[in-house]
């Protein structure tokens, strides 16, 4: 009689495929398991001989998971272009570099002007910022701080999963207008690990048949910048948009009392007093205005009322020259005897606000 024989096939099944049990413990990456890991199978085999137990046996395979290569560029702030001034030093635009791939890599970083042509958040491109150059945010703040961001051209050994801030700086000529547009464009390229402090060479794809050693994919989608889908590259653009201050001046009088009625619907007769509100307002949208300074010769029929004196930035309410002069401004300013003039600072004026200087005088 011929020995019966059973056959016990322990195998982990798992999402319709066989479990790959890994040498050696390795974290759990979005990108997928680390590029060079040993992925091991092992299938064994119990079976008696009679009644009798036999030795198990078993058999097992083994891979080694490829490089898959993946990383994006992306402005930090999408759909939103990055404010101006003419003349501002140091401005910056933001991008997030992040690498998608299940290794630590090197990505070169490349930054460029448009030359002409639709900005990316509408516009035409008309001008080159200069001083132009790549900042890593050296303290993690997500803003450029100059002097503590260090200069970079590459960004060295990032880690699968991980991600970094990139500035493009540069600044900003003193010769634009509203709406003069500089397009940017920040490119990755996917380069060689291994050596801190030393860029490595860029990466290729690894040609024809799986090997048995770490084979070389690239999974990286297209940019918006002339790079194609999986090239080991990837891009993204964004852009400065100059939106200088752009101030307004009116200026609006009212009698306050004459010698006959005093303030009880006063006239506007010779002795009577009569008040000066000079209103500036910076638009919305644009930047701050700053050193706003007020100058104001007086008529000659009028003469300059010493006892009230000059106030500065006080607030307005409604449409400059037909609202209200608030009367809450800080004492200051100047009167030239010899000029007749009035003067003034408000300093800086933000967009969207708008500040008064006020005065009174006596008509001749």
């Amino acid at each position: 009689m011929r020995p019966t024989m059973t056959k016990t096939l322990k195998l982990c099944m798992v999402a319709g495929g066989v479990a790959a049990v890994a040498l050696g413990a390795n974290p759990a990456l979005a990108a997928g398991t680390a590029s060079g890991t040993s992925v091991t199978n092992t299938a064994t085999v119990d079976y008696n001989v009679g009644a009798v137990a036999q030795t198990q046996i078993s058999a097992n395979v083994a891979f080694v998971v490829d490089r898959k290569i993946n990383l994006t560029v992306t402005e930090a702030a999408p759909g939103t272009t990055t404010g101006v001034a003419p003349s501002q030093t140091g401005a910056a635009t933001t991008f997030v570099v992040r690498n998608e791939s299940n290794a630590t890599i090197d990505i070169g970083l490349t930054a460029a002007q448009l030359a002409g042509g639709t900005a990316a958040h509408g516009g035409t491109d008309n001008f080159d910022v200069t001083s132009f150059a790549m900042y890593n945010d050296t303290n993690g703040n997500g803003s450029y701080d100059a002097g503590t961001d260090l200069a970079i051209t590459y960004i060295d050994e990032l880690a699968a999963d991980t991600q970094r801030t990139i500035f493009v700086v540069g600044n900003i000529p003193g010769a634009r207008v509203n709406g003069d547009v500089a397009g940017v464009t920040l490119t990755g390229q996917a380069r060689a690990s291994g050596t801190i402090g030393t860029q490595g060479a860029v990466l290729t794809e690894t040609a024809g048949a799986n090997t048995a050693g770490v084979d070389t994919v690239f999974a990286d989608t297209a940019g918006l910048s002339g790079d194609i889908a999986r090239d080991g590259r990837h891009s993204d653009d964004d852009d400065f948009t100059v939106q200088a201050p752009v101030l307004t001046v009116a200026k609006q009088s009212r009698i306050v009392s004459d010698p006959f009625n005093n303030t009880t619907n006063p006239k506007m007769i010779p002795g009577a007093t009569v008040e000066y509100c000079i209103v500036v307002a910076n638009g919305s949208g644009g930047s701050a205005a700053s050193g706003v300074t007020v100058r104001d010769i007086m008529p000659t029929q009028t003469l300059y009322d010493s006892a009230y004196g000059i106030f500065l930035n006080g607030t307005y309410t409604g449409t400059p020259g037909t609202g209200t002069c608030n009367l809450d401004g800080t004492a200051g300013g100047a009167y030239n005897g010899g000029t007749t003039e009035v003067s003034g600072t408000l300093g800086t004026i933000n967009a969207g606000t708008t500040r008064t200087l006020y005065f009174r005088v006596t008509i001749q």
